[in-house]
């Protein structure tokens, strides 16, 4: 373990440990705790969106990049609807001691697997303050601990915000330890070296970000590293619909991973749509490139290059394409798209069929924003980040993606040596109710 990793150690410690007291509470124990942090919020709101504004001002300062201001900023209004997502982790299901498995395997000897908590988190994470009040409920309710790593920007609004949090979970009788707060760079790379004292490592933030942290840990990561989204609007496309859906899927909010940033058109409806689309993107200040085709019917966009496509903007920038088929969009999907959300606006149910079948990625939206791609949207009540990995959990990841589960076998003095050899003993594998 690296010498920066030792301050961390007793932290650690002390998470997994009101960790494993947590994973034995009841739901409504658990439930009071997450109405006792959100209470805790609204009454420290003053103070946690003053810190916030001093961050903010703190980041024009310093020249923060548009996206990541965007993403640091808590007002008010923002606060509060992230209180009350913390009130709707309360109300979901608890995931932990679902029976997943009830297995006689034989008389007397049953097999039940069991969901259980995970044990300690580690989130790292730039600017998103709000992401603190979201994975802080959805660990509590899942039983487990976390680690919170907020980047320099968002340290005042962070330290508010877990200050709040432990007050409440001390009024709900919960060890405040189950949710702690780093600071520093160095704690970064030494929380990348908890092996065997964290047991999942969540990142987000940017490409390189979310890159570097999955090449300097052991412990397993849980998240993506581009959110290249795309629009395919086909020739059958409703070109009104197809308007609005592209409008609030690139200027909702620009900077979030769900954005999409490449419009791909089918050449049929570009003739016809394509001056009506960019135009209503560029009165919603949209900066739009595009390829020679594009710029042949709309001449005032920019030509793109071969690095457009691979971008991820995270601003008011889109770049289009014109293709002549549901093919050609979903080729190009497959060389430049992250896996993340992909989109196709058509009347036509056999060409959708044929997109959301053969687009690989976390989610295929047919007629509707990419927007929708959000723990919250989805009814998690929130999410503690967006995987693009192909083994589950996959997209956004609320509860579900917080608990693995045990294998639970009771007989009555069992032993494996009469189910072997010629005159082995049958198994009676039969599924109990649940």
């Amino acid at each position: 373990m690296a010498q920066d990793a030792q301050p961390l150690l007793a932290i650690a410690q002390a998470t997994r440990q009101a960790a494993q007291t947590l994973a034995g509470l009841s739901a409504d124990a658990k439930n009071r705790a997450i109405e006792a942090v959100a209470a805790a919020l609204e009454a420290h709101a003053d103070e946690i969106v003053a810190a916030n504004q001093a961050d903010c001002e703190a980041a024009i300062a310093d020249h923060l990049a548009k996206p990541l201001y965007g993403r640091l900023k808590l007002d008010g209004v923002k606060l509060a609807g992230a209180i009350a997502g913390v009130r709707d982790v309360a109300r979901l299901p608890d995931p932990v001691g679902t029976v997943q498995i009830h297995r006689e395997l034989d008389d007397g000897l049953v097999l039940k697997r069991v969901a259980v908590p995970l044990g300690v988190l580690g989130v790292i994470f730039e600017s998103r303050p709000d992401a603190v009040m979201q994975i802080a409920a959805l660990a509590i309710k899942s039983g487990n601990g976390v680690i919170l790593k907020g980047g320099r920007e968002a340290v005042g609004s962070c330290t508010a915000l877990v200050q709040a949090i432990k007050q409440g979970l001390r009024k709900a009788g919960i060890d405040p330890a189950a949710v702690q707060l780093l600071t520093t760079r160095e704690e970064t790379r030494a929380l990348l070296d908890l092996e065997g004292y964290v047991d999942l490592i969540i990142p987000r933030g940017s490409n390189a970000f979310v890159r570097f942290v999955q090449e300097n840990t052991r412990i397993p990561v849980l998240g993506h590293a581009d959110g290249i989204c795309h629009l395919y609007v086909d020739s059958e496309a409703d070109l009104e619909q197809a308007i609005a859906i592209a409008l609030d899927a690139k200027t909702a909010y620009p900077s979030a991973c769900n954005a999409i940033e490449t419009l791909l058109i089918h050449r049929d409806m570009a003739v016809v749509g394509l001056p009506a689309l960019a135009e209503a993107l560029h009165q919603a200040r949209v900066e739009l490139r595009g390829d020679e085709t594009a710029c042949q019917i709309v001449p005032y966009l920019v030509p793109t290059t071969e690095e457009d496509w691979a971008t991820e903007y995270s601003d008011l920038i889109l770049s289009i394409k014109v293709v002549d088929s549901v093919d050609e969009a979903i080729a190009h999907i497959s060389t430049y798209g992250s896996r993340h959300t992909e989109a196709i606006a058509t009347r036509n149910p056999v060409t959708a069929a044929q997109f959301m079948d053969r687009v690989d990625a976390a989610g295929v939206f047919h007629n509707c924003s990419t927007r929708f791609a959000d723990g919250f949207r989805y009814g998690f009540g929130a999410e503690v980040g967006i995987s693009t990995q192909k083994m589950p959990p996959r997209g956004p990841v609320g509860l579900e993606g917080l608990v693995t589960y045990k294998y639970r076998l009771v007989g009555d003095g069992h032993i494996s040596a009469p189910y072997s050899g010629s005159e082995a003993r049958p198994f009676t594998h039969r599924d109990l109710p649940l």
